[in-house]
């Protein structure tokens, strides 16, 4: 019998869903304090999961999960910026 593999499991800072890694978008701080999405999900730094839609980014900034999750006040350019790079990349 062939072993089955684990598959990760990750949750949605917003709404708490949990899926698989490669079905979440993970959002990485890095040393520098930048804040971005990270497509590739194997970028350096602190990462935050969440879903494919711009519903559960927007209940994020809503209630400060990112804030939370990086241990710091994430300014509202970055949440702009993050809600256009999602949009963009649901298209």
């Amino acid at each position: 019998m062939k072993k089955m593999k684990k598959v990760p499991q990750r949750k949605c800072i917003a709404c708490q869903d949990k899926d698989n890694k490669k079905e979440l978008i993970r959002i990485v701080k890095n040393k520098e304090n930048e804040i971005f999405i990270d497509l590739t999900g194997k970028a350096n730094g602190r990462g935050a999961y969440i879903c494919k839609d711009s519903e559960c980014l927007k209940k994020a900034i809503k209630s400060k999960a990112l804030n939370r999750a990086f241990k710091m006040e994430v300014p509202n350019e970055v949440y702009e910026k993050l809600l256009a790079e999602l949009e963009s990349y649901e298209q």
